[in-house]
């Protein structure tokens, strides 16, 4: 019988449950989380213009994921442009792989056996600004910055992704959803866990 084991420590305020249909926890990551594991459990979020990485060791089995919001947040003047944010908060690129990334490596794993996955970034509003292909661009040049190869990605597009990934093999599972229609990016965000559950016969699953 499948239990819920002890987390990490940093981790409580995830939530995880026993799937009884796929025998195995999952923890559920919503905008601005990340869960890391060394367990046979899969971490699970649904992405619209936001972006997930799946990082791992290969070796140890050890990794996680994360779900940014935006690469770099607007400078505190109200300018148009960015700034490179380091405060400590995960709805920013910047320091969501930076705490990906460390708590990797804090419970074991090594830097040169880290690869990644990468999700998300879609443009699920036509008439606003395309944030999920600045989501791409910067999480592309981070992990390139980093020297952690990227072996897999589904990236851009007009549809929002369920993603499952299994730290312990590396195996993500993602599905393309049907476009959902709510007033911002910020309420689509906060919302998709709750509104894509009826969605989960709507496409294929497809591995990566």
């Amino acid at each position: 019988m499948v239990s819920i084991q002890p987390h990490l420590s940093g981790f409580d305020h995830i939530k995880r449950f026993v799937d009884k249909n796929r025998q195995i926890v999952i923890a559920k990551i919503l905008p601005g989380e990340l869960y890391v594991t060394k367990q046979n459990e899969l971490i699970a979020t649904v992405l619209g213009s936001c972006i997930a990485a799946c990082i791992w060791d290969e070796t140890l089995g050890i990794g996680g994921m994360n779900h940014f919001m935006l690469p770099v947040k607007k400078d505190q003047h109200g300018a148009s442009g960015w700034q490179l944010d380091t405060s400590y908060t995960c709805r920013y690129g910047y320091w969501a792989m930076e705490f990906l990334i460390n708590e990797i490596l804090k419970n074991g794993g090594k830097k040169e056996r880290l690869v990644a996955k990468v999700f998300g970034g879609g443009k699920i509003i036509p008439n606003m600004s395309d944030v999920g292909e600045k989501n791409i661009q910067f999480v592309r040049q981070y992990l390139r910055a980093e020297q952690i190869p990227v072996i897999a990605h589904d990236v851009g597009g007009p549809w929002p992704r369920k993603i499952m990934f299994h730290p312990n093999s590396g195996i993500a599972k993602m599905k393309r959803l049907r476009s959902m229609h709510n007033d911002t990016i910020q309420q689509r965000e906060q919302t998709y866990m709750h509104d894509i559950e009826l969605s989960e016969t709507q496409s294929d699953i497809e591995l990566f």
